[in-house]
């Protein structure tokens, strides 16, 4: 079976991709999702939260979101500190994960399959384009946030053309080319693959 890495930056339409790929049968493991699950859920992470961002980032077992994107979204530091924190834990779940699927490929949605380092864990990784402006517009709408909120996360993550020139494959979600018919020929040329058992190595 083949492990797929879907990414992209903010606001690009990955869950939006992603949905297209279940609608095919094809099963997803969203990265977002399942780490703010084991933020709540892991004891090992809590606690390691707790430690470095203070008890006040959990109120009743519960992660106070607002709190901790609070400290983080204004400090960079802060902020690669609480990803490297997650993504070993995240990583792991995913890699668990993917080893209980057996369909021809299964995907694993994640902004930061290339910053933190686990580009090596996927037989081909697929990006989700969009133009900034376009990005920024969703992410505002989607999100309920200010527009320096949004720009400041946008500023925080890798640049969109460098990670797109990591990717295997490129999805253009510019709302001119047609979403379907990209998602279907990628589908088409990864089953492909699957009964090749070729990989990009």
């Amino acid at each position: 079976m083949l492990k797929i890495g879907l990414t992209g930056g903010i606001g690009a339409g990955k869950t939006t991709v992603a949905k297209i790929f279940e609608t095919l049968g094809i099963l997803v493991y969203y990265a977002d999702q399942e780490a703010k699950r084991l933020m709540e859920t892991n004891a090992e992470l809590i606690k390691t939260i707790k430690n470095q961002f203070g008890e006040s980032t959990y109120a009743d077992g519960k992660l106070n979101r607002k709190k901790l994107a609070d400290i983080v979204f204004t400090d960079k530091e802060k902020l690669s500190l609480l990803n490297s924190l997650v993504h070993p834990f995240t990583i792991q779940d995913g890699l668990r994960w993917m080893s209980e699927q057996t369909g021809s490929y299964a995907i694993k949605e994640a902004a930061l399959i290339f910053e933190s380092s686990s580009s090596h864990e996927f037989d081909f990784i697929i990006g989700v384009s969009a133009p900034a402006a376009l990005r920024f517009a969703r992410t505002i709408e989607r999100d309920q946030e200010t527009s320096a909120h949004v720009t400041e996360r946008m500023d925080n993550q890798m640049d969109e053309t460098i990670k797109m020139n990591l990717c295997d494959a490129v999805i253009i979600n510019d709302e001119e080319q047609l979403l379907i018919p990209q998602v279907i020929a990628l589908h088409e040329k990864l089953l492909k693959m699957s009964v090749e058992g070729s990989t990009h190595g």
